[in-house]
């Protein structure tokens, strides 16, 4: 179900049509003088409802992901593109919207999924949407963290199927965080809130390794170090970097191989920084004690990937942002990246391309 949305000076209509694309009748295209916004989902409506009283919109009105084919009739001869990051913005799709096409902006921190290239070559702005979900992904991360650390799975597991016996004291032991050294690839929006988190818990050591030395790193008495460094010497190590070319499978057997085989490792960034088969290969032989990913690759994680056979690895499927203030947020800041365009007014969250 597709809907769309016009405003007729005072009153809104809304009109639905039961196909998968609204196609606009050439009368209301002609008729309607404002630009037009296609909207690649159903987002929190905030950000829809700042849209409306300037721009036409319309929207793959679905949860679901927008088929291929279905993204490119929606973009044909729209002024702006509202998209998500399961949305591929190559160059067929930039040539289907047409020259018109004032600007991308992306429902997301990433933006692996848009032709960066193609849109600096045609001039087209790209907004994105840092910073608003920084407190929700660093929240989600901690929850990880602690929850594989502590095998609350293996614990969960035991008392649903009945293996929870007498109180042992040596059963179920977990790898707590009082005086461990955490280290953080990627001191980010992310890994700074993170490790600010972190303080609370009692870590002894916060190392962290990346591209350059944040300047914020005194915050958190963060160390900066080499990733081997960081690799050999932590207990806890977890991924909140960007991807990109150069590190895309970092994490792969050579790195577990380096880690303590007490390590617990968290990846809520993004999937492609991990080589999946050797993370089972370590995770399965004991190189590594644990493992808890919110990203995966691909995604959704098929059902049938060895990752969950195992009982000290736990598997969300990318719900980092997933709180209703930071969605909310995310779609407003997307639909406040469209307005400025046309407004000519600085982007609030563009990307330097």
């Amino acid at each position: 179900m597709i809907t769309l949305l016009i405003r007729h000076q005072s009153a809104v209509k809304i009109t639905r049509v039961s196909t998968t694309y609204l196609t606009y009748q050439a009368k209301t295209m002609a008729t309607d003088a404002r630009p037009k916004v296609f909207v690649t989902r159903r987002v929190p409506a905030r950000g829809i409802d700042l849209l409306k009283d300037k721009f036409v919109v319309s929207q793959w009105d679905r949860e679901d992901r927008i088929p291929p084919e279905e993204l490119l009739r929606g973009v044909k001869g729209v002024d702006a593109l509202f998209c998500l990051l399961t949305d591929k913005i190559d160059k067929d799709v930039l040539d289907e919207a047409g020259p018109q096409l004032k600007t991308i902006c992306t429902m997301s921190v990433g933006y692996e999924h848009i032709d960066i290239s193609e849109c600096k070559k045609r001039n087209i702005p790209v907004g994105f949407t840092p910073d608003v979900l920084t407190n929700a992904t660093a929240e989600l991360t901690m929850s990880l963290l602690l929850a594989t650390s502590r095998r609350l799975k293996e614990a969960m597991t035991a008392v649903e199927d009945g293996s929870w016996g007498t109180w042992n004291p040596i059963w179920m032991l977990g790898h707590g965080l009082d005086g461990a050294t955490v280290g953080i690839v990627g001191l980010g929006r992310i890994g700074l809130a993170v490790a600010k988190c972190l303080l609370s818990f009692g870590v002894s050591r916060i190392v962290y390794s990346g591209n350059s030395q944040s300047k914020n790193a005194q915050e958190v008495n963060a160390e900066f170090v080499s990733f081997d460094y960081l690799l050999e010497h932590s207990d806890f190590i977890l991924g909140c970097c960007s991807l990109t070319a150069n590190n895309m499978g970092l994490f792969n057997a050579e790195a577990f191989n380096k880690m303590k085989t007490s390590a617990i490792f968290v990846n809520t960034s993004r999937g492609g920084l991990v080589n999946q088969d050797d993370l089972y290969n370590a995770l399965k032989s004991g190189k590594i004690a644990g493992a808890g990913l919110d990203v995966t690759n691909p995604e959704p994680l098929p059902t049938d990937s060895p990752l969950l056979t195992l009982s000290n690895c736990l598997v969300l499927p990318h719900i980092g942002s997933a709180t209703e203030k930071a969605r909310s947020a995310m779609s407003e800041l997307t639909a406040r990246n469209i307005i400025a365009v046309f407004d000519n007014k600085e982007m609030p969250s563009r990307l330097n391309i």
